[in-house]
């Protein structure tokens, strides 16, 4: 016992093992195994400390997983409230609230990732799954609105369109790389396009 508890006391004074960094890691690892089957131990191992030192910064793995949801569904909650998606043209809030999506994604691509490949196995889960819904349906309202005005294409159903613009969006956590060849702003300007030239009214363009 006294050989082990230098060494435990060691990693749990390391540099960098602060909550959020130890989130980064967290949050990895369900992605990599899944949410279900990642224990604690596997945790532990993975951040080289002990179990009750996990526990002095999270309750247990159910608040792990809250918590990373919650980096992901405010970020992208908190898109829809700016000025910039509340004010002004239906079009520009549009693109404000596409433009933020991107940005967020590319910002928090892991936790983004963790909230798209829910299954709602838990409580947690399906709350999460729900606030989802409710983002979508704030896209969906905006696009009824610029359907309404004629800046929507008439033979394109607002739902469809916020599928397909979401699924778009969601798309970029499988292959983007903050190393990549291309940034965020370029990215979320590409987007736009495709979304202006696909959705919007031939004469409203």
């Amino acid at each position: 016992m006294t050989t082990t508890e230098p060494a435990v006391a060691a990693r749990r004074g390391r540099p960098g093992y602060d909550r959020d960094s130890m989130l980064e890691v967290v949050v990895e690892a369900f992605n990599e195994r899944g949410y279900d089957a990642t224990s604690l131990g596997v945790l532990a191992e993975r951040l080289g400390l002990s179990k009750s030192a996990i526990y002095h910064h999270f309750a247990s793995k159910e608040q792990m997983l809250e918590v990373a949801l919650g980096m992901a569904l405010d970020a992208l909650e908190a898109v829809f409230e700016q000025p910039g998606a509340t004010t002004g043209p239906i079009v520009d809030r549009i693109r404000h609230v596409i433009r933020g999506a991107v940005l967020v994604l590319c910002e928090r691509t892991p936790y983004v990732t963790l909230l798209l490949r829910l299954r709602g196995n838990t409580p947690i889960e399906l709350e999460a799954m729900r606030r989802r819904r409710e983002i979508d349906a704030k896209l969906r309202a905006l696009f009824e609105a610029s359907r309404d005005e004629g800046t929507l294409r008439a033979d394109m159903e607002p739902r469809i369109a916020e599928r397909l613009t979401f699924g778009m969006v969601n798309s970029i956590v499988e292959w983007y790389r903050p190393d990549g060849p291309f940034t965020p702003e370029e990215l979320a300007e590409s987007v736009l396009e495709l979304v202006r030239t696909g959705l919007r009214d031939p004469a409203s363009l």
